[in-house]
């Protein structure tokens, strides 16, 4: 086998890879709250390095030797792909309901068919029962887990702490609690699962949610914007797109010139 034409088409799979996901990127650059992907590339041996001491044989042995074949293990493949969970710019919409989480470790907590989600999308409204829900209409929990329900005809206030107050509507002084958000904390959030509708999941078997604290937490009446850069993206995406016709070059040089040499010149019978 040919294992320059092997490399040069891993390396072409690894990149269409990456177009995956900086087009999901592109396509997400206005969505509240979206947190962009990348991937690390890099290649079996790395991984082999890795895994060295867990493996079934070592290396210094003739079936160990079959996973060293030095041209093969050099192929590019993505290894890791991982979420930016840096911070997106805020922008003010004057919406009470509206709310932009202030550290890029903090999430609300939404109720789903299939349990409860995290999400930093803060574009809330309330549903015709009265409740506060997220764009899909899932509902959005307290502190106590609990959907939060809020009354009718009143002006709501909510702190920077995620509690909420009714206040009465000629005098803005006269409020009463009503309630507060869930708003969480994770150990190490690069473990959280990204499960579509900009909703992240914790995995089992990792730690749970830390109940977040402080007086600054969240902003009323803004959003934080996508944290994509588009020049950024863009410029990824023409490098990623020259990748491919560098790849797509080689693969061509060893299947018909490097073929075609080797079928009309070494099958040559000379008399």
């Amino acid at each position: 086998m040919q294992t320059g034409f092997y490399s040069a088409t891993g390396g072409m799979v690894t990149q269409f890879n990456r177009l995956d996901v900086i087009s999901n990127n592109l396509a997400n650059i206005n969505t509240t709250g979206f947190k962009r992907d990348d991937v690390a590339i890099g290649d079996f041996m790395r991984l082999y390095k890795e895994t060295h001491d867990i493996l079934p044989i070592r290396n210094n042995t003739r079936e160990g030797s079959q996973h060293l074949n030095r041209a093969m293990v050099r192929v590019p493949q993505v290894v890791e792909e991982y979420t930016n969970h840096d911070l997106g710019t805020l922008i003010q919409t004057g919406n009470p309901l509206d709310l932009a989480l202030q550290s890029p470790n903090l999430f609300f907590a939404v109720e789903t068919p299939n349990g409860v989600r995290y999400t930093r999308d803060g574009s809330f409204k309330l549903d015709d029962a009265g409740y506060v829900v997220a764009k899909e209409g899932f509902r959005v929990l307290s502190a106590q887990g609990t959907p939060i329900e809020l009354p009718p005809e009143r002006r709501i206030a909510i702190s920077g702490e995620g509690i909420l107050y009714a206040q009465n509507e000629t005098n803005l002084l006269e409020q009463e609690e009503v309630g507060s958000l869930a708003i969480v904390r994770f150990d190490n959030p690069k473990w959280l699962e990204k499960t579509g509708h900009n909703y992240f999941k914790n995995p089992e078997g990792y730690a749970d949610p830390i109940a977040a604290t402080g007086q600054f937490l969240l902003a009323q009446g803004f959003l934080e914007k996508s944290n994509v850069n588009a020049i950024t993206e863009m410029t990824a995406l023409i490098e990623t797109n020259r990748l491919v016709g560098m790849y797509q070059k080689v693969m061509d040089t060893h299947m018909n010139e490097i073929n075609g040499d080797a079928i009309s010149k070494l099958a040559v019978i000379k008399t």
